[in-house]
């Protein structure tokens, strides 16, 4: 397979260290990168790699999918890990598919649809071992932004990254944000946060996603978040989706979370609400609640909607909190209790329990039966935890270190089934 770097290619960049120096009253600045350079393939043969291969060590976890006894697992704009979870006490990992770019997925029958980059890809995994591309269609999501000069068409696409630790020296000063370098475009960065880099028979039931998800299936209709939009897709026929139309809802959209005949889509700005009653092609926002401008992960009991606020500077916010918002006929909001959190991301809600992803302090397990006054049950200590699905009494989350399974039957006993650990590099 031969892959191809394009001469004037972006160098994305992430600040590593620092220092200045002074000899003989000459003062020198010295930069040290990590450079992740693209490295491109035809559109035929990223095709022909998209399929299933032996199961790969998790590095970088990312979104989450359950269906039947199956776990779809993201890694981070590589592909998909299919895991067989029949017994959660020992999950088994079955195949990866690779999939670059790939950082959403969404499940229904023996069907999965996966982005890669702004392709939608379509895959029949009802033999997990040996799955198969069912569809591929080009540039009907929107493409990530990498400074805006990452070339992608219908001639190359991203395969994978190049990675090249790289030092540059010089006059106190100089530089700056942007630095030409190999040909390239080098981009500084001291945030401190690490940006991305680069047989089943479940019928026509749809897999359940967590809350951090940008997919979402209701009936015969993939949703997809990205950007400021919202976009539709008939999946009603078995040779792929169809595009049907694209809205905007609000600048910086993060997530979609399907309730009912609601969506209830996270943004920056706050919480938007969708209705698909009558026009599932054709969703007509009937709400909505604003709130600082923070990172917002939603979910809903169809009674309040639960949003986690957290700071950061891909976020733009400061707030680090739990709002309940009281719904009136799923459509009216108001905020009712705020709690105050470490670093909440994901979340998710079984009865009365309440699952938080809490960053560096674990996962924590509330009683919400009193959403005005939620008890804290549990604090699982299990590392930076980022997504939580809560089903059947067993809560899967997944951290930077592992992804976890704890078994919540007994809410004053919950315990820990299993762990699928992270490879550290």
């Amino acid at each position: 397979m031969k892959k191809v770097f394009l001469p004037s290619a972006l160098l994305i960049v992430f600040f590593a260290a620092f220092f200045t120096s002074c000899v003989k009253d000459t003062c020198k600045n010295s930069y040290t990168y990590t450079l992740y350079r693209p490295v491109y393939e035809t559109v035929s043969q990223l095709k022909a790699n998209i399929k299933s291969g032996s199961p790969e060590e998790i590095e970088n976890p990312g979104k989450i999918v359950i269906l039947g006894h199956y776990i779809f697992l993201n890694e981070i704009e590589k592909g998909i890990h299919i895991i067989n979870n029949a017994n959660p006490a020992a999950p088994q990992n079955v195949s990866f598919i690779k999939i670059p770019g790939n950082m959403d997925i969404a499940v229904k029958g023996n069907t999965v649809y996966a982005d890669s980059y702004a392709d939608l890809v379509t895959l029949d995994v009802s033999d997990p071992a040996h799955v198969a591309l069912k569809d591929y269609k080009e540039n009907v999501l929107q493409f990530p932004y990498y400074g805006g000069a990452v070339a992608y068409g219908p001639q190359y696409k991203i395969a994978g990254w190049e990675k090249k630790d790289t030092t540059i020296v010089e006059p106190c000063g100089g530089g700056g944000g942007v630095i030409a370098l190999e040909r390239g475009i080098a981009y500084l960065s001291n945030s401190g946060n690490s940006a991305s880099v680069p047989a089943a028979n479940n019928s026509g039931a749809v897999g359940t996603g967590g809350s951090m998800a940008r997919f979402a299936i209701v009936n015969n209709y993939l949703y997809t978040v990205n950007g400021s939009n919202l976009t539709v897709f008939d999946i009603t026929a078995s040779n792929g989706p169809a595009y049907v139309n694209s809205t905007t809802v609000d600048f910086h959209v993060e997530t979609i979370y399907p309730f009912q005949d609601k969506l209830f889509i996270g943004s920056n700005n706050g919480m938007f609400i969708y209705s698909l009653n009558g026009s599932p092609a054709n969703p007509v926002k009937v709400g909505q609640f604003t709130h600082a401008r923070s990172c917002d992960p939603v979910i809903s009991d169809g009674q309040y909607a639960y949003i986690t606020l957290h700071s950061g500077s891909s976020c733009e916010g400061y707030n680090n909190e739990l709002d309940v918002v009281r719904l009136n006929m799923l459509v009216d909001a108001s905020l009712v209790q705020v709690y105050h959190l470490t670093s909440p991301e994901g979340l998710s809600k079984d009865g009365d329990l309440l699952f938080v992803c809490d960053g560096t302090d674990g996962l924590k397990v509330f009683d919400a039966s009193d959403v005005l006054n939620m008890k804290l049950l549990q604090r699982l200590p299990i590392g930076d935890a980022y997504d939580v699905i809560a089903q059947n009494h067993i809560a899967l989350v997944i951290t930077t270190d592992a992804l976890y399974q704890f078994d919540y039957n007994d809410p004053a006993n919950i315990h820990l089934l299993s762990k699928l650990s992270v490879l550290k590099n």
